[in-house]
């Protein structure tokens, strides 16, 4: 029997709309007397992926209430090796940290285990979309009668305990395997390549259709609609991009692409210096080639690529903790880098989905908190990077150019587009500020005009050309005001960071109750508050300065000492 609700109030994703739940009880009477129960929360609202056919391919995007939302988030993996140590508290402050980060999705990885209840309760509250993988993983599976009966069973137990999430958006077969099938890898007889379709494109629909018919089902990630048709397709479905990274491809590179919805794009970090503490009880260690340091690397080489990363893009560090610190400003401008380019593109790609949020134990890796709990450089600049309107700047430059300095025509353009994206649903009139400035972040030039920005668009500003830019010495700083304030604003440089002559920015921090202030007296890039002895959750970090001063809140305390608490920028480098 249907239920019509009269004037529903609708579930929406974080950042466009609100997450009202309703409580929906049924009770079961034997006799006149009360039998049995069954409660449940529910939000309304209707959810699938909008896929559409047009002159490039197929468009793959997350259509909630008949808007299509551009997808912000990063992949989950499993929050520990002992499972027993992962309760309903823990879980709920990984994900509040995804909500105060921006993110709208989590991709719940398919080579860990179905989450409990309590990350979907969770994730209803706080307009977190699951794209929720089966737990099928880069292998293929020999399909005999036991297994698949116990394959069923799985299915049938966790569709029936998930389908009621108004969080769930989407089920997917499995990860990586459509792709490596194809291309042989893992498969050894014909009936394997029999089995995997028979698995993911025959038994799994069948059981939703049973069980959960509403929600949308993608048989393989990446993929373009399955059977083998070309799963890394960028004009359909989803990917999963690793030359920036796992290639050794510049950061650059993810200007060249523009898929449809990247659930997989990443670059390694090393995590905190204090919770490399906890696995090294001797200072000798701190080496990224030490035994300890390679034994908490699981990616073969990885350290070694850091470093190669980092010799294209910073000067070296003089000491482990400045190294730590390049890491992971390397890992978040990558991924910058990417997710800007494809919010600029709204449209054609509809989601940006990074490798990895979190960790299941300390160690380098690509995740944006890791195992303890700390925010690295990459979560913050997701807060800024997955805000609902954001301001971005596609430059021409050395870096975007890949220009070669030793090449006889050492030439590049000297520009900047800047582009608004409006991920609400509310039109924006949006005042763009940009200034062109020495290192010393006085001003040469500068300009403002007024943008309106549709709800759930990306508007291009005009191209700017600097012909007689310094790159060496001299940059622009843009920012996006609403109403009065500053909600978005970034810089950009176009040299490579370890030829630009910053000067030192004598930076300094005081502190007023619940607030640090920082103070910069010159340009100052990636600005980083620590205390290396309190876990500090900061409203912004890892943040430019164009000289002056800016005051950071402090999320996780009332108020804030300045003992061992230190800022340094890339100029420490």
């Amino acid at each position: 029997e249907k239920i019509t609700v009269k004037h529903p109030q609708l579930w929406w994703p974080n950042g466009v709309g609100d997450q009202p739940l309703y409580r929906v009880r049924v009770q079961l009477y034997l006799n006149g007397e009360p039998a049995d129960v069954w409660e449940r929360r529910i939000g309304l609202r209707t959810m699938t992926m909008y896929i559409e056919k047009d002159h490039r391919g197929s468009s793959f995007a997350h259509q909630v209430n008949g808007e299509c939302i551009f997808a912000m988030g990063a992949d989950y993996i499993p929050e520990d090796h002992l499972l027993g140590r992962v309760n309903r508290e823990r879980t709920r402050e990984l994900l509040m940290q995804c909500k105060e980060a921006n993110f709208n999705v989590v991709r719940v990885w398919g080579g860990g285990y179905y989450p409990e209840d309590w990350f979907f309760d969770a994730c209803d509250e706080l307009g977190l979309m699951v794209w929720e993988d089966f737990m099928f993983a880069c292998a293929v599976y020999e399909l005999t009668p036991e297994f698949e009966e116990n394959i069923r069973e799985e299915f049938r137990d966790n569709i029936k305990r998930i389908r009621h999430h108004a969080s769930l958006g989407l089920w997917c077969g499995n990860n990586e395997m459509e792709e490596f099938v194809k291309e042989g890898n893992w498969v050894s007889k014909p009936s394997e390549v029999r089995d995997y379709l028979f698995m993911f494109e025959r038994i799994i629909p069948e059981m939703l259709e049973k069980y959960d018919p509403d929600t949308f089902y993608w048989p393989a990630s990446p993929s373009s609609g399955g059977s083998f048709d070309e799963p890394q397709d960028p004009n359909r479905g989803d990917v999963h991009y690793w030359q920036v990274w796992h290639g050794n491809k510049p950061f650059s590179e993810y200007r060249k692409y523009f898929f449809r919805y990247v659930s997989e794009f990443g670059f390694q970090s090393f995590p905190s210096l204090r919770t490399i503490q906890t696995f090294t009880d001797d200072p000798k260690d701190w080496n990224i080639f030490s035994y300890v340091m390679e034994k908490h690397q699981r990616n073969a080489g990885a350290n070694g690529k850091i470093l190669n990363y980092l010799q294209q893009t910073y000067r070296y560090p003089e000491n482990f903790s400045d190294l730590l610190y390049a890491s992971q400003l390397l890992q978040a401008e990558a991924i910058k880098y990417g997710v800007e380019h494809f919010r600029r593109n709204r449209g054609r790609c509809m989601g940006a989905v990074y490798w990895q949020l979190n960790d299941c134990w300390p160690v380098a890796s690509w995740a944006s908190i890791d195992y303890c709990g700390r925010w690295k450089a990459l979560h913050y600049y997701a807060r800024r990077f997955f805000a609902p309107v954001m301001i971005s700047c596609e430059e021409q430059g050395w870096m975007s150019a890949e220009a070669d300095m030793n090449r006889e025509h050492f030439e590049f353009e000297k520009s900047i587009r800047l582009n608004v994206t409006n991920e609400t649903r509310k039109d924006r009139t949006i005042l763009v500020k940009w200034a062109r400035r020495r290192a010393d972040a006085s001003v040469i030039e500068e300009h403002q005009e007024t943008v309106q920005v549709p709800a759930l668009s990306s508007v291009w500003l005009d191209k700017v050309v600097f012909d007689s830019l310094d790159y060496f010495t001299e940059y622009v700083s843009y920012e996006a005001w609403e109403a009065g304030s500053c909600i978005s604003e970034g810089t950009v440089i176009f040299s490579y960071p370890k030829y630009f002559r910053y000067e030192d920015p004598k930076l300094s921090c005081r502190a007023e109750g619940d607030e640090i202030v920082v103070t910069a007296d010159a340009y100052a890039k990636s600005v980083e508050i620590l205390n290396e002895e309190e876990d500090l959750i900061l409203s912004d970090n890892y943040f430019d300065m164009n000289g002056g001063e800016k005051r950071v809140k402090v999320l996780n305390a009332d108020k804030v000492s300045l003992e061992n608490l230190r800022v340094r920028s890339v100029f420490s480098i």
